[in-house]
């Protein structure tokens, strides 16, 4: 170009100088804005900043454009298999933020951010076991989380059936070798550390953006506080404690039955906490699963006491849910009169 450049070169450099120099000058501004957050410790000007990792082939919908943005995939490696849609990963971080509530071997199966069944065991085939008996239609096609290295046992029961994505910490070569064969299935590795690496959640609403904490991994400094005559036996406890971890990552209303270390029916996501209660029972009954001397948790307050009947009526033995109802005498009295054992966490997990 006789020693020039042409204008469409110019324009390019100009959009990246100045995309470069404002990243710089909000990655201070960001900064400076959180150390005068005020009482609420959030930032007066909400700055993000997140570079575009992917364009993906469309949103939650086919009509939706999307894009991944941020370091999803430094955290996340994917392996094998066609690329991540935007469900997959929505999907992914909702199984693998369930899967690190656990310390013990365990597995979570995940449709729609929703938990078909988790199980804990001293293997990953066992877990597995426990978490598909809890809901065998539901598993296809669906999302599974492991937070242990997956062996060849747990691997060859997952292979029988199809899954759209399945995630662990590592996939040693005679494994990947099997699962590869389904060239559909997709493989991702957790590389990083969920616990840190959740930050704020940010939602977009008509007019500017929601920002809150993140509910913690880990918990949020639940009390366990026994407010009923009888206490939990020591199975009882923890299968309530098992149940509550589950709780929290089910869409609101949830309810959750499990035993000591096992889901046996899911309640998810409905406008009323008894038709959830209902759900679950009825999920169990298709799996002949019996709800005898099970444990319900609940991730909010029972408003009334026949959410806690329906549970009574199932078979239950103990509940765990955060108290702070008006009526929360009400509901104790109802434990009290079936010899429930009722635990009080303090803390509610709404999830929307």
């Amino acid at each position: 170009n006789g020693g020039s450049m042409s204008e469409e070169t110019c324009y390019a450099l100009a959009r990246e100088v100045f995309r470069h120099t404002s990243s710089y000058d909000a990655a201070i501004a960001r900064y400076l804005a959180t150390t005068a957050g005020g009482d609420s410790g959030l930032p007066e000007t909400l700055m993000i900043l997140a570079g575009r990792e992917q364009v993906l082939r469309y949103g939650e919908n086919p009509h939706q454009r999307a894009a991944l943005y941020g370091s999803f995939g430094s955290i996340f490696q994917h392996l094998h298999g066609k690329e991540l849609s935007f469900n997959n990963i929505v999907d992914i971080a909702a199984a693998a933020s369930l899967v690190a509530e656990f310390d013990e071997p365990t597995v979570a199966i995940i449709k729609h951010t929703n938990p078909c069944g988790v199980g804990s065991a001293p293997t990953l085939a066992e877990a597995y076991a426990k978490a598909f008996a809890t809901d065998t239609k539901s598993p296809f096609g669906g999302i599974i989380a492991v937070n242990r290295p997956l062996d060849m046992e747990a691997a060859t029961a997952i292979n029988q059936i199809f899954t759209e994505v399945l995630i662990a910490p590592d996939f040693p070569a005679d494994v990947l070798q099997l699962l590869e064969k389904k060239k559909d299935r997709r493989l991702v590795r957790l590389t990083g550390d969920l616990k840190k690496a959740i930050g704020s959640d940010i939602r977009s609403i008509p007019g500017g953006y929601l920002v809150q904490d993140a509910d913690p991994i880990g918990g949020a400094g639940e009390e366990f506080r026994t407010v009923t005559r009888r206490t939990a036996t020591a199975a009882e406890e923890r299968a309530l404690r098992f149940a509550w971890k589950v709780a929290t990552h089910v869409k609101s209303n949830a309810i959750v039955y499990a035993r000591e270390d096992r889901t046996v029916g899911v309640g998810a996501g409905q406008m009323s906490r008894v038709d959830s209660a209902r759900i679950a029972v009825a999920k169990a009954a298709e799996e002949n699963l019996s709800l005898q001397g099970s444990v319900v948790a609940s991730d909010a307050f029972f408003p009334f006491a026949d959410g806690l009947l329906e549970a009574v009526r199932a078979g239950a033995t103990a509940v765990i849910q955060p108290g702070g109802s008006i009526r929360d005498e009400e509901v104790i009295r109802a434990a009290d009169e079936h010899s429930i054992a009722m635990v009080f966490t303090g803390i509610r997990h709404f999830r929307h």
